[in-house]
């Protein structure tokens, strides 16, 4: 079983080149109303490249980028680095094109496209809600990298090359305007604390009350901050934490709903099972039977 314990190893998935083109450091991912690759469901992995995803239809499926979760939003672009955990809660039916490329593949570029606020990410965000003149805009740019990556020939690599830096401008100047920082870098550095302690504590500690005496803080300060800077209350980060790994556990071993429940640090498992219902509606039983008749 894998969690997400940050002191455990955590595996790294490389850039695979397809039938299409067999460049090693660049590739284009297009999914018209299919399901992604299923093997990543609720396995904490890592990436050794980069990945910009232009959603256009999302179908509520959800991940979690480096202990935040996103419910992917139609018209919205998602990023992420070769340093982001990511981990695929739910996946449903998708019309989006990525694409992926290595830090040598920048490197074979000039040098500030390297330094844009898109791939530098000062502000831990990965998520681009983009209007529909924007979104118009960069469905264009992918129709246009998408017919290129698929003709191979000798000025490919220099029009992928060119395309990609106009993709990564664009998107960067909606980074800055959507970027901002709202609040001082204590409360942003805060929100990290608190979000690194949920991860290593969530089985221990289930109340606000108790990251706060861990962080030294009043439990009224780290509600505050924590709401202004995520846009969540510090409950549902922890209610979340917890969901995602009882998903995990439901899924990928056959323990029992008790054994779950005492490893999740819940006294009783009608106490686990209340909150597994209401977190998501849904009894642990039920989730278990559904999630498994769906993916194997």
């Amino acid at each position: 079983m894998q969690t997400l314990n940050p002191q455990q190893p955590v595996p790294i998935y490389s850039l695979e080149s397809d039938e299409v083109a067999s460049n090693p450091h660049f590739r284009v991912y297009d999914y018209q109303g299919v399901i992604p690759d299923q093997s990543e469901l609720l396995i904490p992995h890592r990436k050794d490249h980069y990945l910009v995803v232009f959603v256009r239809q999302a179908g509520g499926a959800r991940q979690w980028i480096d202990m935040m979760p996103y419910r992917l939003q139609d018209n919205a672009v998602y990023f992420v680095g070769p340093s982001q955990v990511i981990v695929k809660e739910e996946f449903k039916q998708t019309w989006s094109t990525g694409i992926a490329f290595t830090a040598e593949f920048l490197s074979f570029q000039d040098k500030a496209l390297s330094q844009l606020p898109l791939i530098q990410n000062p502000q831990n965000g990965h998520e681009l809600l983009l209007t529909e003149a924007d979104a118009t805009y960069v469905a264009d740019l992918l129709t246009r990298i998408h017919a290129e990556y698929q003709s191979p020939s000798e000025w490919q690599g220099r029009m992928l090359a060119a395309y990609l830096t106009v993709l990564l401008t664009y998107l960067s100047r909606l980074y800055t305007a959507q970027f901002r920082d709202n609040g001082s870098s204590g409360d942003t550095l805060l929100l990290k604390r608190f979000r690194a302690k949920v991860n290593e504590c969530f089985r221990e500690w289930h109340e606000v009350g108790d990251y706060a005496s861990l962080l030294h803080i009043s439990a009224g300060h780290l509600s505050e901050v924590v709401k202004l800077q995520s846009g969540r209350p510090a409950i549902k980060h922890i209610h979340e934490r917890l969901v995602l790994e009882a998903r995990r556990l439901l899924f990928h071993t056959d323990r029992s709903l008790k054994e779950i429940a005492y490893d999740l640090g819940f006294s009783e498992a009608s106490y686990f099972n209340r909150f597994f219902k209401r977190e998501t509606g849904v009894t642990p039983a039920d989730y278990r039977t559904s999630i498994r008749k769906m993916y194997h």
